[in-house]
């Protein structure tokens, strides 16, 4: 089964792109979704310092990563479609505008809880900015082997840019404080806001306008229910009263929320966007992808600062490799794409990620970072760098021009519903092999130190698992013909 092409579809307009400056444009928004990308690794190399100074538990610090990828991904579909038809650049400078504040507030925190709320507003901002700036891209680069240029570039930023938030939360952390890794985004807004202004045309789709708000509700408190119930069962266990019920209402919102789809007139995502089998494939290895990463940032850091007592900043200088090593993964996929097409290379990326976090899973007290901890970074990285350069140029191939947001959306949202529920799962995996590692081994002043890395281990181990499964839905999912990613109809023509 091959992906629908779609024909150019109109699109209302004030003006259409400026041909010269869509390179400039592609700039401004590759900036903006930089900083929501960073925003989800940025806090992580601060988190062991906020946790300590907001006296957070760590059954409760996964919540710093969910409660922002949760509100992210929960309302990214609903935020693609106000994007479509509100109008693309006015909801990007929303966004813009609304995640600065959200981070200046962050940076502000005095308790845990605040901080919780704090990202959480981000990441429902970011849940407006990202799918306008992709849908800007998707209607500024008409051109077939510009739009595959185009995304590859836009791919490597959001590749690269968890990456980068590793090495720029160490030194914003060891110099000024924690809390810069949140304000930072403040200055960072208004440049790309500013340049917005200037240089991005609007554009937004014809049609009614029509919000699908009981689809917007039962996705999101499906996912937060879900999200919560995982959380529980480090806690109160697999099987907790609390757990099976917060985990089975979640399952029920979220059949609530197909059936929603079905029969809304203007549903918040139209089925056939997933339907399709690549752009399904495309979204399914997405959300693998996304955990997988967490298992890789969120664990690695803990493992760096507290098992082998790096500091903040030699702790983001010890991943820059990771961010290295994705830039000729990309250099290799871009061209590759149009000689083999695009599901060899997503898979045999997603198996070299896993190979790292494998690598990782073997980690001991005493590991080199030379011999054990770079290898696995430079595997992880060249196999996220490969998995991401398609994954977005497949995930809105050929969709018609009022689904460009919430296919732009839809993308965004498997990533960041892939991140809150790996954080989730993986964070009870970690609890629950400590607890069990400290109950069955003797009572030593070592023990706790051995526990943590047994943990550590248990987490890169689902993390490992959850890249092989982004392979395999690549490899199984995926039919995209080599020639249509750089078909010029594949993407609608604004008027």
């Amino acid at each position: 089964m091959t992906t629908e092409v779609a024909m150019p579809t109109r699109l209302q307009s004030q003006s259409g792109p400026v041909q010269s400056r869509r390179w400039l444009v592609l700039a401004i928004v590759a900036l903006a979704q930089l900083m929501v990308i960073l925003d989800g690794t940025i806090v992580l190399v601060a988190l062991p310092h906020a946790q300590k100074a907001l006296q957070i538990s760590n059954a409760n610090r996964q919540w710093a990563v969910t409660a922002y990828a949760l509100a992210f991904g929960g309302f990214l579909l609903l935020g693609g479609r106000i994007a479509d038809y509100t109008g693309r650049k006015r909801i990007f400078l929303i966004g813009l505008a609304g995640f600065a504040a959200a981070s200046a507030f962050g940076g502000a925190a005095q308790s845990g809880d605040w901080l919780f709320g704090a990202r959480a507003l981000q990441g429902a901002f970011a849940a407006l900015l990202a799918p306008a700036a992709l849908s800007i891209v998707t209607t500024t680069f008409t051109d077939g082997v510009e739009r595959v240029r185009a995304f590859a570039i836009y791919g490597a930023v959001s590749a690269s840019g968890g990456a980068l938030g590793l090495l720029l939360g160490g030194a914003l952390t060891q110099y000024l404080s924690w809390r810069w890794t949140l304000l930072v985004n403040t200055p960072i807004a208004i440049i790309a806001g500013v340049a917005a202004v200037r240089f991005v045309s609007e554009s937004k789709a014809s049609g009614k306008t029509r919000y699908d708000v009981p689809g917007a509700a039962s996705s999101t408190l499906g996912l937060v229910s879900l999200v919560y119930g995982f959380s529980k069962a480090g806690i109160d266990g697999w099987g907790s009263t609390t757990t099976l019920g917060f985990l089975a209402i979640g399952v029920a919102l979220l059949i609530v929320f197909v059936i929603v789809e079905l029969r809304s007139s203007q549903p918040l995502l139209p089925l056939q966007i997933v339907l399709d089998r690549t752009r399904g494939g495309a979204n399914l290895a997405a959300i693998a992808i996304g955990a997988a990463v967490v298992g890789g940032f969120l664990f690695l850091i803990y493992y760096l600062q507290g098992t082998l007592g790096y500091s903040p900043m030699k702790t983001g200088l010890a991943t820059v490799p990771m961010a290295i090593a994705i830039f000729p993964a990309v250099a290799i996929a871009t061209p590759l794409m149009s000689r083999i097409g695009p599901r060899p290379i997503m898979t045999v990326g997603g198996i070299i990620a896993a190979a790292g976090l494998l690598v990782l899973s073997l980690s001991t007290v005493s590991s080199g970072y030379g011999i054990h901890v770079l290898p696995a970074e430079l595997m992880l990285g060249f196999g996220m760098g490969l998995l991401f350069t398609p994954l977005q140029n497949l995930a809105t191939l050929g969709v018609r021009g009022n689904d460009a947001g919430a296919s732009s959306a839809l993308v965004n949202a498997s990533q960041q519903i892939g991140s809150a529920l790996g954080a989730a799962v993986f964070n009870t995996f970690f609890v629950s092999a400590v607890a069990s590692y400290i109950t069955s081994h003797p009572a030593t002043h070592t023990v706790q130190a051995y526990a943590l890395v047994h943990g550590y281990d248990k987490a890169f181990l689902v993390g490992a698992i959850a890249a092989l499964l982004a392979a395999g839905f690549s490899a199984f999912l995926i039919h995209a013909e080599r020639d249509e990613l750089t078909a010029a109809s594949a993407v609608p023509v604004p008027a």
